[in-house]
């Protein structure tokens, strides 16, 4: 009895025990809630680079610094001829509806503005449909005004050519009554065109129009002789067109919380349009849904026209010939091989990445300090920048009409010869949330329909996402395009990007990778992608190294120029310092200069704009405690015993965070 006894004292004290510790945990969780916060992209940055917010230097500077032998270019778009002021008799007015997003709308408003020089003609503020279409959006802003900067467009180019915003009232009627002749020329349409088609019916009926959607009215390369054409285009693209304050200011704005961080940033664009995937046959790259969208864009193109290929394309032969994107997953392997730390932070650019958050978990996973415009922005300052717009109904989703008992059985009798094979079993309901968006329409009807008011203002907001990133991407320190140089013809926002960046800092660092080399690398490891052998990083360092200067340069002249004038605005609106050595001159097949013809710069350009020579022995110091702090590798291995060698392990080798069974 007396043993049973101490078992019941002893568990009556466990028992008690028990409960005044469960009374103290509820203490502590009641008056530690207030103290608790929602994540923020924001303070885990500062959290991220506290340790390094009092420290000057630059982890791993070979990653940041300037390309050596592209500093002597200097930007220099000026006309160098007989360019007199424009004729206050034009020859009439050009008036033009520009469709398409971003990237079109750009390339076009500068082709527009040569051809108005080239006709000696007024031309009339265009229209950008994607906002017109768009029905309640702000009313503060009209049209071109809803990207670009009016005013400002309009003094820049007065010496150039006659700006106005509207035709003379006694010729609006007319234009409303469509009585003045119209045209939709080609985006590689030559000046002999304008000369001999345009230009005469410009002069009977005093007012045209333009119908464009392809992205530009007027060839890339023209003659020899229209270099101060091509000049007019770079003194549109990167100093007539700039957006309107508020985008310039939120840009900025962003660009400065990038760097309040204390360290460069790398801006990079996936470049997953349904568009270009569609034409080029990437659809196998993408799964379920995906597929399909892009399945049916291929199709509709097969039937316009503007595809003359079959619809099933093997995607991974295209992958290899260099036809599809890099997969955000590639980049990010790319990068770490490069040698940048996980700490990097990568700026992702583009209002639409197809495949949506799924295909960037990996580069997510490699860089977690992944941000975009709503990590950088507040929602009140994103919808501030949009202007006060019209309400829209909150839940546009309308499901489709329930087909009834006969239509059933109907449908039935029709389904084929028998015997049937048996009904697949029920599955799990299609909640709504699944059937709304863009893409929710492949489940429920074989067309895809027409679009709604809401996809209507997305497509309008679009270009003020666009607009943002791209005021990132030319600030940043470091770009890498995920798909350009297409081939379809169509500007991209990743070449206008790289354009600029070479017209305004040649020597910033923008990689240029070819992805059929990239290609044939990760062929090589697939089985071991993220953990590669040595010679397989030194090899993805080598190509990479090669894109920033010469030879990726010319690359990009023979690919893109051809395309887009101003996604590779050399030789035409650049000059050389005379104090640096002159690169060998390059020519292409049919005579043009490649790389090397610019001309020496004026004595007033090359004041104070000497290039620095360093040494080598300052140009190769990495501090051994930036390393140990990012964990990362030097980029370039110098030569050392085999003893050294092991203290100085790649990124692969060492960081366990890119095992994939983790």
């Amino acid at each position: 009895m007396a043993f049973k006894s101490k078992i019941k004292w002893v568990a009556l004290f466990v028992l008690v025990l028990s409960f005044a510790s469960l009374l103290r945990h509820l203490s502590i969780a009641k008056y530690s809630t207030v103290d608790l916060v929602q994540y923020s992209a924001l303070t885990a940055f500062h959290n991220d680079f506290d340790t390094l917010s009092g420290r000057q230097s630059i982890p791993n500077k070979k990653l940041w610094e300037p390309v050596k032998p592209l500093q002597s270019l200097q930007p220099y778009a000026n006309p160098r001829s007989n360019y007199p002021v424009p004729n206050e008799q034009s020859n009439g007015f050009i008036y033009a509806k520009i469709f398409g997003g971003f990237s079109k709308i750009r390339s076009t408003i500068c082709d527009l503005v040569t051809i108005s020089r080239l006709l000696n003609a007024t031309l009339v503020i265009p229209d950008i449909q994607e906002s017109t279409r768009s029905k309640g959006i702000s009313h503060r802003f009209k049209s071109f005004t809803y990207l670009y900067d009016e005013e400002q467009f309009m003094a820049s180019l007065k010496n150039d050519i006659i700006i106005v915003k509207s035709l003379p009232d006694n010729l609006k009627a007319a234009r409303k009554r469509n009585e003045y002749p119209s045209f939709r020329p080609k985006n590689s349409a030559s000046p002999n065109f304008y000369m001999k088609e345009v230009l005469p019916k410009l002069k009977k009926a005093k007012v045209i129009g333009l119908v464009i959607a392809d992205g530009g009215c007027l060839q890339s390369i023209l003659p020899p002789g229209m270099a101060e054409l091509q000049r007019l285009r770079c003194r549109v693209a990167f100093h007539a067109l700039q957006f309107r304050p508020e985008i310039q200011i939120l840009g900025h704005r962003m660009v400065e919380r990038l760097r309040a961080w204390g360290q460069p940033f790398l801006a990079f664009h996936p470049g997953l349009l349904r568009e270009t995937l569609a034409y080029h046959g990437c659809a196998e790259l993408f799964q379920d849904v995906h597929t399909e969208l892009i399945q049916y864009r291929r199709a509709q193109m097969i039937k316009r026209g503007i595809v003359h290929e079959e619809l099933s394309i093997d995607s991974h032969l295209r992958r290899e010939n260099g036809s599809c994107p890099l997969m955000p997953e590639e980049v990010g392997i790319l990068l770490r091989a490069m040698g940048y730390p996980p700490k990097t932070i990568v700026y992702l650019a583009g209002s639409e990445t197809f495949g949506g958050q799924r295909v960037l978990v990996p580069l997510r996973a490699m860089f977690p300090n992944l941000v975009d415009r709503t990590s950088l922005c507040s929602n009140k300052e994103l919808l501030d920048i949009l202007g006060p717009e019209t309400p829209l109904p909150l839940n546009p989703f309308q499901p489709p009409p329930a087909k009834s008992e006969a239509q059933l059985k109907e449908e039935w009798k029709k389904a084929g010869p028998r015997p049937r094979p048996l009904p697949p079993p029920p599955g799990r309901p299609i909640y709504q949330h699944e059937k709304e968006g863009w893409y929710g329409w492949i489940t429920e009807t074989a067309t895809e329909p027409d679009l709604s008011a809401v996809d209507l203002r997305m497509q309008a907001h679009r270009l003020i996402w666009d607009a943002l990133d791209y005021i990132v991407s030319v600030e940043a320190d470091t770009f890498f395009p995920g798909f350009n140089n297409d081939g379809s013809g169509w500007p991209d926002f990743s070449s206008l990007v790289m354009g600029h960046r070479l017209y305004e800092t040649a020597s910033s660092r923008t990689y240029r990778p070819d992805r059929k080399v990239v290609a044939e690398l990760f062929n090589m490891t697939r089985d071991n992608v993220y953990h590669p052998k040595h010679n397989w990083t030194l090899s993805v360092q080598e190509h990479l190294k090669k894109s920033l200067g010469e030879e990726g340069l010319i690359r990009q002249s023979l690919l893109s120029k051809p395309g887009v004038f101003i996604s590779h605005p050399l030789p035409e609106c650049s000059c050389r310092i005379s104090s640096a050595e002159v690169p060998v001159q390059v020519k292409g097949n049919d005579g043009r200069s490649v790389h090397g013809g610019e001309e020496e710069c004026p004595k007033w350009m090359q004041h104070g704009q000497e290039v620095p020579l360093e040494s080598a022995g300052e140009e190769d110091k990495v501090e051994d405690n930036e390393l140990s702090e990012y964990g990362s590798t030097l980029v370039e291995q110098p030569e050392s015993n085999d003893s050294d060698r092991t203290n100085t392990s790649l990124v692969f080798d060492q960081d366990d965070e890119m095992d994939p069974n983790d």
